[in-house]
C-alpha cells in the first residue's frame, strides 16, 4: 500500500440464500462481486476496489457481522461515511447490506489480524416444522434432540486439534484449528441453536461438526463419538454436513489496534499438526 492509499475497514451482513458464497467465480453472483462492483462506482475507484474477508462463506451461508478491508487510492475516500453509506445503500440489493466503512488502524487485515470467528447454527426439532417466517434461515431436523448430550459431545472437541475429519481439505492447506467455544442452547421451546468460536474454521467445518452433533442429540451416537472421529482425522462419511441455510456469521473479534500487525504475523504462519492426544 502506497502512502496515497489508505486501508479502509467494510462491517457487513447479508442473506445468503441469493448468493453463489462470497468469492467471485464466473457467471455466478457473489458477496464478493455485488459489493465489490458497488463499491467501486460509489467510489468511483479505477481500478475496481478488490476486497479481502475475514470469513468466505460458502453458498447459502448468511452474514450478521461479517467483515472486509480494502485498499482504496486517497483520492477516492474524500466523502463522509455517512454519504457512502447511504449511495451504498441505495445501490446494493436488499439481500446485502453495509452497516459501517471507514479508514481502518495501522496493521489491520479483515482476515489475518482476525482473533476469533462466530458462528450460530438454528436448527427446528418440533414435528411441524419450523416458524414460516424463520424457514430460511432455521433447518427443520424431525428428531427430537437432547440439548445435555450434543453439549457433553461438543466440550470433547475443545482446543487446537487437526480437525480434517471434519474439513474438505484443500491442497496446501492446513486443517489444524482452535476451537474455543462449542455449545447447544434453546432460546425458544422447539429451537435448538449452536454457537460455535474458533479461531478461524476449514471448509464445511462448522456443517460438519453440527451434523456430527445432531447425530448425538437424537441419540443415534453417543457423546463419546465425534471425538474419535476427530481422532481419526480422516474425513469420516458417518458425519453428515448439514444445509448452509441453517448457519451465520455472527462476529469476528479483532486485538486491540496496537496489536493488529503482531497478530496478522503470527497467524499466517501455518501450523503443525498438535501431538497425537485425546481431545478435551
Amino acid at each position: 500500500m502506497t502512502a496515497e492509499a489508505c486501508r479502509v475497514r467494510i462491517d457487513l451482513s447479508y442473506d445468503g440464500g441469493g448468493f453463489s458464497g462470497w468469492a467471485r467465480q464466473p457467471g455466478q453472483r457473489t458477496v464478493q462481486q455485488v459489493l465489490g462492483d458497488a463499491l467501486s462506482r460509489v467510489l468511483r475507484a479505477d481500478p475496481p476496489v478488490q476486497l479481502t474477508v475475514a470469513g468466505r462463506t460458502d453458498a447459502g451461508v448468511h452474514a450478521r457481522g461479517q467483515v472486509a478491508h480494502a485498499d482504496l487510492a486517497t483520492s477516492a475516500w474524500l466523502d463522509a461515511e455517512s454519504v457512502i453509506l447511504r449511495r451504498l445503500a441505495g445501490l446494493l440489493p436488499d439481500d446485502v447490506r453495509v452497516r459501517r466503512i471507514g479508514p481502518a488502524p495501522d496493521g489491520f487485515d479483515a482476515r489475518f489480524s482476525a482473533l476469533s470467528r462466530r458462528y450460530s447454527y438454528r436448527v427446528c426439532d418440533d414435528v411441524t416444522g419450523p416458524d414460516p417466517l424463520r424457514r430460511y434461515d432455521t433447518l427443520w431436523y424431525r428428531r427430537g434432540l437432547e440439548i445435555d448430550a450434543m453439549n457433553e459431545a461438543a466440550g470433547l472437541l475443545l482446543g487446537e486439534h487437526d480437525f480434517a475429519a471434519f474439513c474438505r481439505r484443500r491442497e496446501g492447506a492446513t486443517t489444524v484449528r482452535e476451537l474455543l467455544s462449542f455449545s447447544w442452547a434453546r432460546p425458544e421451546a422447539t429451537v435448538a441453536e449452536a454457537t460455535v468460536v474458533a479461531d478461524a474454521f476449514c471448509h464445511s467445518m462448522v456443517r460438519a461438526l453440527v451434523g456430527a452433533l445432531l447425530k448425538v442429540g437424537e441419540g443415534a451416537r453417543p457423546p463419546s463419538w465425534p471425538a474419535q472421529v476427530l481422532m481419526a482425522q480422516v474425513r469420516a462419511p458417518g458425519v453428515p454436513v448439514v444445509p448452509p441455510h441453517g448457519l451465520c456469521l455472527e462476529e469476528v473479534r479483532y486485538p486491540p489496534p496496537g496489536q493488529l500487525a503482531q497478530r496478522a504475523l503470527a497467524t499466517r504462519r501455518v501450523r503443525p499438526a498438535p501431538a497425537d492426544r485425546a481431545p478435551g
